[in-house]
């Protein structure tokens, strides 16, 4: 086996370590500010089951958070073994960032995670509040920097080079705020509260086709058609957003995801490819189904715009089409999905029938893990649409591998993905058991010492029942 088939063997390791780490930091994301939003409602509205319900999604979230750590400092080691070259070269700009990662969000968030599991009768409500919103801000904290250092990647800016090839950083506010940044933040971000809602309102649909009283699951599943009702249209803008930001640096990518060989003759425009199967040796697509020049409205705005297609670069500068090309379809259709999903919500909330309708929680049920494949879709893109640079037109990804044996490389992928699927698949188990356990009313109990909290609630939370229900229902 050659070099390459080494490299080839190290892109699939690092691929199906950060496939598996990617879900637990979206869960985590998500899921703390979840925890936060039913923690304040139970401090504003007094009413037992968001306390039940923080206590019920806690335990979940520890385990999540738990894998997620696991996970990533195994991702990190590959840096010093399979892509040595790579952390030689472009460590001066991306070392500081993942520093300041643990150190503002990895510390802050482990050190208020216990504050929050097990504080809740040790330092008072207001307190412990503070500790799940410190949590949660951890959690974004920490897709920050992992973003600065992927967005650098993907659109450099605000470094020197050497000689011998290696990147200086020059200005660090260039390279923390490159110009990807902000469209690629707000993406992930939005792509968790989704995740963690669809999920939410899955486990919640699963219990109310078992038990249509449970107010633990009427509440989980009001709360996640809500989000999906307000976030996923945002989220269609935000990836339009994205997406014209990607055109602009990134035009090959783009053409990908479009399945655009060709450029557009006279005032054609750009047809939208829904779909195709590429031929990368052709350079052309087979079977293809296309709507003409609404290619063109969505990426320019304009009925006879167009874009460059992937025969205007060479075919050594073209990341690997069909991947890239059906990645995208995947996370825009459950998109829409989730925000169609949303709508149906709204209909039947205002026709009074979103409790008794047990075909929209099947299909809840069934969307459950949408917003996480989703997520992997959308990594799909982005990563491989990237290549064949690491950092994106200077570093190549040939360039960035370790000189490692092609069996030494084949020997750790395959202990990684045993011990990752006995490893991840008991936790996961274990994680799916919680879940199907249902929310049971007095779980979270009544925490002590209530006075801690003078004025955020007026008495015990159990001795609340005559408060009506928020919006969040």
């Amino acid at each position: 086996m050659s070099h390459l088939d080494a490299i080839f063997l190290a892109r699939l390791q690092f691929a199906f370590v950060v496939g598996f780490h990617i879900v637990f930091p979206a869960f985590s994301i998500g899921l703390a500010s979840y925890l936060a939003v039913l923690e304040g409602l139970w401090l504003r509205t007094g009413r037992q089951v968001f306390l039940d319900l923080f206590h019920y999604w806690s335990k979940i979230f520890a385990i999540g958070f738990a894998m997620g750590v696991v996970s990533g400092v195994v991702m990190s080691y590959q840096f010093g073994t399979n892509w040595g070259s790579f952390a030689d070269k472009a460590g001066p700009v991306i070392g500081p960032p993942l520093g300041y990662e643990v150190l503002t969000a990895f510390f802050l968030e482990s050190g208020f995670l216990g504050v929050m599991l097990f504080g809740m009768n040790r330092v008072g409500r207001g307190l412990h509040f503070l500790a799940t919103c410190l949590v949660a801000l951890g959690t974004l904290i920490s897709a920050f920097w992992i973003l600065v250092v992927n967005s650098w990647m993907q659109t450099p800016v605000g470094f020197t080079m050497t000689a011998d090839g290696r990147f200086l950083p020059v200005d660090w506010l260039a390279i923390i705020f490159s110009p990807s940044f902000p469209y690629r933040f707000v993406h992930m971000v939005l792509a968790t509260y989704l995740s963690v809602a669809f999920l939410v309102g899955g486990v919640g649909a699963w219990h109310l086709l078992r038990d249509r009283a449970n107010e633990g699951a009427r509440v989980m599943f009001s709360m996640a058609l809500w989000m999906a009702l307000v976030v996923a249209p945002v989220q269609i803008l935000a990836g339009d957003a994205h997406g014209l930001n990607t055109l602009a640096h990134q035009p090959v990518k783009v053409a990908a995801m479009e399945g655009d060989w060709f450029d557009p003759t006279g005032d054609e425009g750009d047809a939208l490819v829904l779909f195709a199967v590429p031929d990368e040796k052709a350079a052309a697509n087979r079977a293809e189904i296309a709507i003409p020049h609404l290619g063109s409205l969505i990426l320019t705005h304009s009925w006879s715009g167009s874009i460059k297609g992937l025969r205007d670069f060479p075919p050594a500068e073209r990341p690997p089409v069909a991947v890239v090309f059906y990645a995208f379809r995947i996370m825009v259709a459950l998109g829409f999905l989730m925000a169609g999903v949303g709508l149906l919500g709204a209909f039947l909330r205002w026709r009074g029938r979103l409790y008794d309708t047990p075909w929209l929680h099947r299909i809840m049920v069934a969307m459950a893990p949408a917003g996480f494949i989703s997520v992997l879709a959308g990594w799909t893109v982005t990563e491989v649409g990237r290549q064949p640079y690491t950092v994106y037109g200077l570093l190549r990804t040939i360039d960035s591998a370790s000189p490692i044996a092609v069996a030494g490389v084949a020997t750790s992928l395959l202990a990684f993905v045993i011990v990752y699927f006995l490893v991840y698949g008991a936790g996961i188990t274990f994680l799916l058991r919680l879940m199907a356990r249902p929310p049971l009313p007095g779980e979270g109990g009544v925490p002590k010492s209530p006075t801690h909290a003078a004025g955020l609630m007026p008495g015990p939370a159990g001795a609340i029942e005559d408060i009506p229900p928020t919006a969040a229902e």
